[in-house]
């Protein structure tokens, strides 16, 4: 089955441009790591404080309360603004 986690950050840090790097870094570093999973990083256009990290997932469990990866990803970008972590499920033809 096939599932996303979706981490956004609406940032209150003064150096936008460490912020995006740390982020690129974070983003290169999972996609070397990570077998089942694939990582993006999205700024959103026309307010440079806010970034959304996606995880793809594709595995037979889903968890619920979110990844081992995804949970340590939201717990340090805490410290950089308001996070907010949700699941979504890919919806099946049917």
């Amino acid at each position: 089955m096939k599932w996303l986690e979706i981490i956004e950050l609406r940032s209150v840090s003064r150096n936008q441009e460490l912020l995006e790097s740390q982020l690129q870094r974070l983003v290169n570093k999972v996609d070397n790591e990570a077998n089942e999973q694939a990582i993006k990083a999205y700024s959103r256009v026309m307010r440079d404080t806010d970034f959304s990290l996606h995880l793809y997932h594709d595995s037979e469990l889903i968890e619920f309360g979110g990844s081992l990866l995804g949970l340590r990803i939201t717990s340090s970008l805490k410290e950089f603004g308001l996070v907010n972590h949700t699941i979504w499920i890919e919806m099946l033809n049917t």
